[in-house]
């Protein structure tokens, strides 16, 4: 059994026992955190259940592992002939969730 859920502007396809790392969350590490936009569940047999977008009464149920920041991206910019010269650095912030359940 896995689901499709939507979470900080992003789809993840997930099952039980899954870690995914997810957009920050406002949750402390041990916290739990419930998922309630799913878009897509699909049972071990075979049948599929699509929302229109989401579905009604289902959810998926995760703890929080980890807070965290990702690796450093360097963002350059460079406009020939103007000496104009920027570079700056970003880590995405994330929050790493282990999935517990998925209830449909």
């Amino acid at each position: 059994m896995y689901a499709v859920v939507e979470t900080g502007g992003k789809q993840y396809r997930v099952a039980e026992g899954d870690v995914i790392k997810v957009e920050k969350l406002p949750a402390s590490v041990g916290d739990d955190v419930n998922l309630d936009r799913v878009l897509l569940v699909k049972t071990d047999d075979e049948k599929a259940a699509v929302g229109t977008p989401v579905l009604k009464g289902a959810s998926v149920q995760a703890k929080v592992l980890s807070l965290g920041k990702a690796p450093k991206i360097i963002v350059y910019k460079y406009k020939s002939k103007k000496n104009e010269r920027k570079k700056r650095g970003h880590r995405q912030p994330y929050t790493e969730l282990k999935i517990n359940k998925i209830n449909f």
